[in-house]
C-alpha cells in the first residue's frame, strides 16, 4: 500500500493541489517531520480531517495575504492559549519559533494572555512554552 506522505489518501486518490499547498505552508511552520508524521499516521477514518485542515487551515488561511506568518503565529498563540489547547500550543509555539518569533515576543503573548484570558491561562502557557523551548534547545 502507498503511504499517505507518498502523496496518496487513503482512499487511493492523489492529494489535491490545495492539500499539496496547505502541507507546504505547513511544514514551513511545523516543521518537515510533524507534519510527515501526522500525515502518515492518518487512517481511513481521521484522514479527512487531515485533508480539512491543511487545505482549508494551512491553504486558504495561512496563504491568505494581509498578515504574515509571525502575526498569523501571534493571533493563534493567543487564541489557543485562551482556550487551554496546551498540545496545539506545543505545536504552535515551535511555529512561532520557526516564523521568527523571539522568547521575550512570546513572554510577552503569554502575559496579554494572563491578563485577558486569566492568570491559569497565562501559566499553562508559560509552562508549555518552556517545554517547547526546553526540547529545541532554545
Amino acid at each position: 500500500m502507498t503511504s499517505h506522505a507518498e502523496g496518496i489518501a487513503p482512499d487511493g486518490t492523489p492529494f489535491t493541489e490545495k492539500f499539496q499547498k496547505g502541507l507546504e505552508t505547513r511544514r514551513s511552520v511545523l516543521g518537515d517531520d510533524y507534519v510527515k508524521a501526522s500525515v502518515s499516521k492518518a487512517t481511513d477514518y481521521n484522514f479527512p480531517m487531515q485533508q480539512l485542515v491543511t487545505e482549508y487551515c494551512w491553504d486558504e488561511i495561512w496563504n491568505r495575504p494581509g498578515l504574515t506568518k509571525q502575526q498569523r503565529s501571534i493571533l493563534n498563540l493567543g487564541m489557543i492559549s485562551a482556550l487551554g489547547r496546551s498540545h496545539e500550543l506545543r505545536l504552535h509555539v515551535r511555529g512561532a519559533i520557526n516564523n521568527g518569533l523571539t522568547k521575550e515576543e512570546l513572554r510577552e503573548i503569554f502575559l496579554q494572555v494572563a491578563i485577558y484570558c486569566g492568570v491559569p491561562a497565562g501559566i499553562d502557557s508559560f509552562r508549555t512554552a518552556q517545554e517547547v523551548f526546553d526540547e529545541m534547545g532554545i
